[in-house]
């Protein structure tokens, strides 16, 4: 069962613009209406899209004046990768179970 922590960043990261946006963010901190650029979509669309991975911890907020600056905090990243890790053993152990059964068989063609 994964932790509150995970579903939370992985229901974030499920969508595909706030994906893009922590990709931008893993380059440094970015104004919102810098983030907002690239995107199709209205200024307040990204807004929002910044809370989801506010609220997720996936990414910190700073006020100067009146602009808002976003930095990727790498805590729940670094969770998702731990968590993935364990699972690295499981798939490694099937790939070379398929990859000897595959030049068992070919070996007799």
């Amino acid at each position: 069962m994964t932790p509150p922590v995970l579903d939370l960043a992985f229901a974030a990261l499920s969508d595909p613009t706030r994906r893009a946006i922590v990709q931008r963010l893993a380059q440094g901190a970015a104004r919102v209406t810098d983030l907002a650029q690239p995107f199709a979509m209205s200024f307040n669309a990204v807004s929002k899209h910044v809370k989801v991975l506010e609220h997720a911890g996936l990414v910190r907020r700073t006020r100067v004046g009146r602009e808002h600056h976003i930095a990727l905090d790498p805590e729940p990243i670094r969770r998702i990768a731990g968590w993935a890790s364990r699972y690295e053993r499981f798939w490694r152990d099937r790939l070379d179970t398929l990859e000897a059964f595959l030049t068992a068989h070919s070996k007799g063609e």
